[in-house]
């Protein structure tokens, strides 16, 4: 895949990418934060703390680091919270400094604009390697396939990988079963992805599935949770 992408601005005034070989978007064209607040904040880390108020560390996996966005906005909510959160993330094409550097993230809400100079250290940290970017915000990223990585025991999963039918690689069964095998007992697979065929696949792999409202623009979006015990 090549690694030429383009910035577009989206419906919220938030910044994402345009990859012409793809004819696809990192983010949905209605607002590239909202849909990582409302998918990954919201459904995601917020639902599984709110019945874990009490296990630290969390452990959270994304597949597709991306723009840093979801990361960024996990570092912000670690932060808030005081709650120490373990990050891994992959990504095969890494973003080069002359296109995260102009991402605008940070502008958007200025009551967390103090968090900003963490949003540079993400992307600037080390591949490969575990970083202390703050107090409560560890991570790894690695330069890495699904089909390649390496994962560990998970809490959180964010599934960010490009729409099933432009990578339908990163959707097969045998896929979403490399990454939920890793589920901790009680741990939520969270998606902006609401294909039929995703959640039968993760119904299959013995997770409770649930479709719950999209972010803004999207009817649907998936959530799993893998069963306790």
């Amino acid at each position: 895949m090549s690694k030429e992408v383009k910035i577009i601005t989206t419906e919220d005034g938030s910044h994402s990418l345009f990859l012409p070989e793809l004819n696809e978007t990192y983010h949905s064209f209605h607002g590239a934060y909202r849909e990582s607040v409302h998918v990954f904040m919201l459904y995601g880390i917020e639902a599984w703390y709110s019945r874990n108020p009490n296990h630290f560390p969390i452990r959270v996996f994304e597949v597709g680091f991306g723009t840093g966005l979801n990361a960024w906005l996990t570092l912000v909510w670690a932060e808030q919270y005081k709650v120490p959160v373990l990050y891994h993330s992959i990504e095969p094409y890494p973003l080069e400094k002359e296109i995260y550097s102009q991402l605008n993230y940070t502008d958007v809400d200025h009551t967390i604009f103090h968090y900003a100079p963490h949003f540079q250290r993400l992307h600037e940290a080390k591949w490969g390697e575990g970083v202390v970017i703050s107090e409560y915000f560890n991570m790894k990223k690695d330069i890495s396939t699904l089909e390649d990585a390496v994962l560990y025991p998970t809490d959180v999963i964010y599934f960010d990988a490009f729409a099933p039918n432009k990578q339908p690689e990163l959707w097969t069964k045998e896929m979403l079963a490399k990454v939920t095998d890793t589920m901790n007992p009680g741990a939520v697979f969270t998606t902006y992805c609401a294909k039929g065929q995703v959640k039968r696949d993760l119904n299959d792999l013995d997770l409770t599935v649930e479709t719950l409202p999209g972010p803004p623009g999207k009817k649907e979006m998936t959530r799993a949770w893998r069963r306790e015990g």
